[in-house]
């Protein structure tokens, strides 16, 4: 399975796993408040779609249809002796005789899949969402449709998706430091301190230099750290036995994202600095032919010193097919031995050998084991510090280079990994659904923050918005986030042919 199919396939799956459950959040809250839900979908189905199915009535498949046992489509499905609402339009009345079908928690639903993978909905009776079924508001009100019911419930079903979602990444967060734990390197500990990306370099850092403090915050974690260094105004480091302050530039955080973009780039803003230790030699090749062993370290390359990963990794290209001058060092005992190899390199500059990257191999790290109910506070603070950076981080999108920067399901797609791990692919569903329920609660017409907003005005100003405004703000924040979407999907094509 190539690359890009193994990163579609994470997409995909994650994006929808995320919207399963923010409309999920959407449906539980409305069926214990009564309200009725006519569809759930993944992904949109504009003129068709995909599959569909409502227990013990239907399924189809593209616009399809075929019937499961004696059901009646124009059967009804509403409360028992359920009366009209009484509106000021028009009042009346349900015949008291007339006897209708209890209601099924799920089996009134039709669920489904879209083809127009953008998100999904649950369109909610008697509400202007995005099925724009304004047919259906001129009837009367229903008690069992959302506009009939009191503004508390309301508004509980309109922020369920966006709390969902934010639940859903603590417990993801929990159950990876339940399942794994967490292992790191404090930078203290790190000696030989930091390497850091040319774009880091002009902003100030040099290599070695330690990271102690964001405008003032101690820096420990460096999982967390990122965020917290690029979005500070001042990082304080150790440099030389001495705490330097570095002013990060405004748009530091663009240059770091173009250079991470860069096909030259081989890390992003800062890795651990760590010696060049060989933990595989590779059988027939130059390495081997030459005596070099597992736990050599490399500190020269033709009397080029590189007493660190980076450095040798940066020196060593340009040798194609040509013998060098190895220097290493060597455990003999406890003493450590200085050797000189020659060793013929291949036509890629390549020796035959295996490097060690984790730098819990070289320094003092922290492990910390987490049991279940140790995991949830844990999963609550990391759920809360990405919501916190990403708040943080949104002030960036509204100047040109941040508006250059938005991306699509292309860019989405992008930071999945490679190969498939599992760890990796829960992490960024979390940090997903951290964002996608900041994005929805904006108060944004067409987003569940727009509908909160007009609720929120109807709970201050004891009045509704009217219908025909309410339409035309869902008519204009659909035609706005259509707009992004297509914004932030064209800007992937350019960048792909740059």
């Amino acid at each position: 399975m190539d690359t890009f199919l193994i990163k579609a396939v994470q997409l995909i799956l994650a994006l929808a796993f995320l919207v399963i459950i923010h409309e999920f959040g959407h449906f539980l809250f409305a069926r214990m408040f009564g309200v009725r839900v006519e569809k759930f979908y993944i992904f949109f189905d504009p003129w068709t779609e995909i599959f569909k199915w409502k227990p013990k009535k239907y399924f189809g498949f593209f616009g399809k249809t075929k019937k499961i046992g004696n059901c009646d489509d124009n059967e009804e499905e509403t409360i028992v002796a359920e009366p009209v609402i009484e509106t000021s339009e028009q009042k009346t009345s349900e015949p008291s005789d007339k006897k209708r079908k209890k209601p099924s928690f799920w089996g009134d639903t039709e669920y489904g899949i879209g083809w127009l993978p953008l998100g999904g909905y649950c369109k909610i009776s008697g509400m202007i969402d995005e099925s724009m079924d304004t047919e259906q508001m001129k009837k009367p009100a229903q008690k069992w449709e959302f506009r009939s019911k009191p503004a508390w419930q309301r508004l509980l079903i309109m922020i369920a998706g966006v709390l969902f979602n934010f639940l859903l990444a603590i417990l993801i967060y929990a159950g990876i430091v339940y399942a794994t734990g967490e292992k790191y390197v404090p930078f203290t500990e790190a000696k030989m301190g930091m390497t850091y990306s040319g774009e880091a370099r002009k902003a100030g850092f040099h290599n070695g230099d330690i990271p102690l403090k964001a405008d003032g915050k101690t820096l420990d974690h460096p999982g967390e750290a990122l965020m917290q260094m690029t979005q500070a105004k001042v990082v304080t480091v150790l440099r030389d036995g001495k705490e330097v302050n570095i002013r990060i530039p405004e748009k530091f955080i663009f240059a770091l994202d173009n250079e991470a973009k860069s096909d030259t780039a081989t890390f992003s803003f800062m890795t651990y600095r760590i010696p060049a230790r060989i933990s595989q030699v590779v059988t027939g090749e130059g390495a081997a032919k030459a005596g070099i062993e597992v736990g050599d370290e490399i500190i020269a390359i033709d009397s080029i010193s590189t007493p660190t990963l980076d450095s040798f990794m940066a020196t060593l290209p340009g040798h194609d097919d040509k013998n060098v001058a190895i220097t290493l060092v060597r455990r003999n005992g406890e003493a450590l031995d200085t050797l000189t190899k020659s060793v013929h390199l291949n036509s890629g500059s390549k020796m035959g050998i295996g490097l060690v990257v984790d730098p819990s191999e070289f320094y003092k790290f922290k492990e910390k084991r987490y049991g279940l109910f140790e995991s949830i506070p844990r999963g609550i603070e990391m759920g809360t510090d990405k919501l916190t950076a990403y708040a943080k981080s949104m002030k960036m999108v509204f100047t040109k280079e941040g508006a250059q920067s938005i991306g699509g399901f292309g860019a989405i797609g992008s930071i999945f990994p490679d190969k498939w791990d599992w760890i990796a692919f829960w992490n960024i569903a979390a940090f997903l659904s951290v964002a996608l329920a900041f994005m929805n609660i904006l108060p944004i017409p067409a987003l569940d923050g727009g509908h909160v907003m007009f609720l929120l005005y109807e709970v201050i100003f004891r009045r509704k918005p009217s219908e025909k405004f309410m339409e035309y703000a869902q008519f204009v924040g659909m035609s706005l986030l259509i707009l992004l979407l297509l914004y932030a999907n064209g800007m992937d094509i350019v960048r792909l042919f740059k």
